[in-house]
């Protein structure tokens, strides 16, 4: 698993979206055993955070001690640094597996593997994301200019995974089918570039040219927004939810 993410970690806690609340309902809904629950690849904990309200036990794991340092705290949950390939967990521990905006930058057939043995039987593993974000017409065009044109070539491979929706991810679970979610929030211009600085490829980018390209794409967006004005923006949730034993 690549760490892109320990740099800056409280800036991913900042700025990085969160997940609506009707997700959390649905699983709550469809997961009947709430005893333990992993989170794997956890960041700044948002998904473990709200696991912890209705599961006994949250596990949250990251290979980013700063990321884990920066994230959500609640009594019922343990944070652990440990890789999503290889962790210190019994066999047969969680009746859900929850992976956010993570699983492209795993070992697939590893982390499966891991999966399965920790996994009781009858537990669910649910995939999440977000794809990139829908503004406006003008702006959504001016992002993806910078997307493709700007900061393409600075995307780590495994990036194609989230433009596919995690539908080209390799799934081998009994899957079930589920609604959409839309993930809507209220930003202002700040927050919008905020979150852009924490894109992997802007860090690469500036790490190769020395030089931020998210400066000259913020003098480009200005014009669209009004001082401290908050826009809705959406994010449309990548989910995909599975029966991993039996």
């Amino acid at each position: 698993m690549k760490d892109n993410f320990s740099s800056q970690s409280d800036k991913y806690a900042q700025y990085r979206p969160t997940y609506p609340q009707e997700l959390f309902g649905y699983l709550d809904a469809v997961i009947q055993h709430k005893h333990s629950a992993w989170d794997c690849g956890t960041g700044n904990g948002q998904i473990a955070y709200e696991l912890a309200k209705t599961f006994d036990q949250v596990f949250a794991t990251d290979i980013s001690q700063s990321q884990i340092d920066n994230a959500a705290k609640s009594d019922n949950i343990t944070y652990l640094v440990q890789p999503a390939e290889s962790t210190s967990f019994p066999n047969k521990t969680f009746d859900l597996i929850t992976i956010a905006q993570a699983i492209h930058w795993f070992n697939f057939e590893q982390f499966y593997q891991e999966v399965r043995r920790t996994a009781k039987d009858h537990a669910f593993i649910c995939v999440i994301g977000y794809g990139r974000l829908q503004i406006s017409e003008e702006i959504d065009a001016i992002i993806t200019n910078f997307y493709t044109n700007v900061i393409e070539k600075y995307w780590d491979k495994e990036r194609r995974y989230v433009d596919e929706d995690y539908q080209t991810i390799p799934f081998p679970f009994k899957e079930i089918k589920t609604p959409q979610f839309v993930n809507i929030q209220q930003w202002t211009l700040e927050h919008l570039i905020g979150y852009l600085n924490t894109w992997s490829a802007v860090k690469h980018f500036i790490k190769e040219q020395g030089i931020n390209p998210v400066d000259d794409l913020k003098r480009l967006l200005q014009p669209f927004w009004q001082d401290a004005e908050a826009k809705a923006v959406r994010f449309p949730i990548l989910l995909r939810l599975g029966q991993i034993n039996g």
